[in-house]
């Protein structure tokens, strides 16, 4: 029986990711940046670009984390952003990150994906960075990000994917499966956190699947845009 954390389910997934966030928090930003080699501001900016938040809108960053695209949004539009995580030392981060340029547009809220605390048809906008694949049960999750969007409202979820490219394959799955969980560590001190990512990442669904699943939630006129070779999808939903 396997019992890698990239197989649990609901609950015991949950309280496994919490814990594991709260963990590495102190240096989750620098490894992002350093184990993507900086491109990862490049992905959040670019879904920031194609979802075009407005001024008048509301944007939901859901596992928000550090903040990271709330701020892309913040940074970027004049949209009202609210974020939204159930790691509690990511939060205290994202909160000193973001300061107090944006505070009147920025609201940070303790909460679980699964059960978001809003009315329905409450957002114009939201987005989920790299957090889908870490959800309890990820057609639940899915089905509170339909429920609290508003008629005509987009999602936008952003997550790691299968290259294209055959031959970059082989590099990038020796890179993630070897290099990346030995980097995290030595910043880290947590060699789970990252074993789980690779693992995490080869059992999310294939394009396809994904998007077949935020069909079968209610999302129309869904489709994805890979970026570089692959490495990441961003995936775009609306709510008739």
């Amino acid at each position: 029986m396997n019992d890698s954390p990239a197989h649990y389910t609901g609950k015991e997934k949950k309280q496994y990711v919490r814990g594991m966030f709260d963990s590495i928090a102190h240096r989750y930003d620098f490894l992002n940046h350093l184990l993507s080699g900086g491109i990862d501001w490049y992905w959040r900016k670019r879904t920031v670009d194609i979802l075009q938040p407005q001024e008048y809108e509301k944007a939901l960053d859901v596992a928000t984390g550090t903040g990271d695209l709330a701020y892309s949004i913040l940074t970027h539009s004049d949209a009202k952003v609210y974020g939204l995580d159930f790691a509690m030392e990511m939060l205290r981060l994202n909160q000193d990150k973001v300061g107090d340029e944006h505070a009147d547009r920025y609201e940070l809220i303790g909460g679980d994906a699964e059960k978001l605390p809003f009315p329905s048809n409450t957002f114009d906008i939201i987005t989920i960075a790299y957090g889908i694949r870490n959800v309890g049960n990820l057609e639940n999750a899915l089905g509170e990000l339909y429920r609290v969007i508003k008629p005509g409202g987009r999602v936008g979820i952003l997550e790691f994917s299968q290259p294209e490219n055959k031959a970059f394959k082989h590099v990038y799955y020796f890179y993630f499966r070897n290099i990346m969980p030995a980097i995290g560590f030595v910043f880290s001190g947590n060699r789970d956190a990252y074993n789980y990512l690779q693992e995490s990442v080869s059992k999310f669904p294939s394009r396809a699947d994904f998007s077949r699943t935020l069909e079968s939630v209610g999302f129309d006129s869904v489709h994805n845009y890979t970026m570089t070779m692959g490495i990441s999808t961003l995936y775009i939903g609306f709510k008739k």
